[in-house]
């Protein structure tokens, strides 16, 4: 969660309405407060305070959804199975139900898919169907068209995620990545309770970068056809003007501006590419200084139902 406060009570409640159905297992409910700059810490403490099966962890600064997520990971300590949602209850915990019952029935990850959302502007729609399809064309990994972070995860998938130790990670690539027993369930997003959405258009912009530097080494190969491209282009080009000189014994346009032209072209596609490696070796830097993923600022452990 990142600046939620006002949607904590609210998803407390709902789910704790539902894993009253669930008696058979043994919960607890895991908060990762990524950085927050309004008072969400707080009601969480005094939530963590009041109520049992109840463990928060606030991170030092915003770190981004996707490493909030594995945080969570890192402290869920041993349990059969995970479901990670968002706070501002467009996952709604009433689903659980379903991704229990397929979890039950032998998946190891159940993807929920979102269908559709009532707040969903027709540029995000459009924007994600044309991301999807461009980063299942260039990478390795099939993605999951509109699926979501609200999963279930078993044990064994947990355990997994846990040993992937990249910086610039992208949370659904890398589940996809993994593979193991899939179900799928489908839902419409509720729209937010309170409180506006911070994921930005950057932070979808940079998400999308990010993938496809992770899952997919195209835009390098992009590069080298480029240049290839370009060599069989000028090649061609060079050869029509020494036939025409030969056969017109004149120039059509001058040699300084035939010159001047192609050389432009070539400084541009020099730059592009040198900028694309760029960003891969930018990528390299940060996995190489090995800094740690994220760091904790506190903790709070409710004591387990029944517990003094």
């Amino acid at each position: 969660m990142y600046n939620e406060s006002g949607n904590i009570y609210p998803l407390y409640e709902r789910i704790s309405t539902v894993i009253a159905g669930f008696s058979q297992y043994d919960w607890q409910l895991l908060f990762v407060n990524d950085g927050s700059g309004d008072n969400s810490w707080e009601v969480l403490s005094r939530l963590a305070t009041s109520q049992p099966n109840i463990k928060v962890v606030d991170l030092s600064r915003n770190f981004g959804k996707e490493v909030a997520l594995s945080a969570g990971f890192h402290e869920v300590g041993e349990a059969d199975a995970v479901i990670c949602l968002d706070a501002d209850l467009q996952h709604p915990p009433e689903l659980f139900a379903e991704l229990i019952a397929a979890w039950e029935a032998g998946a190891e990850m159940v993807i929920t898919i979102r269908a559709g959302s009532l707040n969903e502007s027709l540029f995000r729609k459009w924007g994600s169907s044309l991301y999807y399809w461009f980063i299942n064309r260039i990478s390795n990994v099939v993605i999951t068209p509109k699926s979501t972070d609200f999963r279930l995860f078993d044990k064994k998938v947990v355990t997994e995620f846990l040993r992937m130790t990249e910086r610039n990670r992208m949370f659904r690539g890398i589940m996809d990545w993994m593979g193991f027993k899939r179900a799928y369930v489908s839902f419409y997003a509720d729209s937010r309770l309170l409180g506006e959405s911070t994921f930005s258009l950057r932070r979808l912009m940079g998400l999308a970068v990010s993938s496809v530097m992770s899952f997919s080494l195209w835009p390098l190969r992009l590069t080298g056809y480029l240049g290839l491209l370009i060599t069989l282009v000028s090649g061609l080009v060079f050869l029509w003007m020494l036939v025409n000189f030969f056969i017109k014994s004149a120039w059509v346009y001058t040699p300084l501006a035939m010159a001047i032209v192609a050389n432009t072209f070539l400084i541009g596609i020099v730059l592009s590419s040198i900028g694309l490696v760029a960003l891969y070796i930018g990528a390299i830097h940060i996995e190489v200084i090995n800094r740690p993923l994220y760091l904790v600022r506190e903790r709070i452990q409710s004591p387990k139902e029944g517990e003094q």
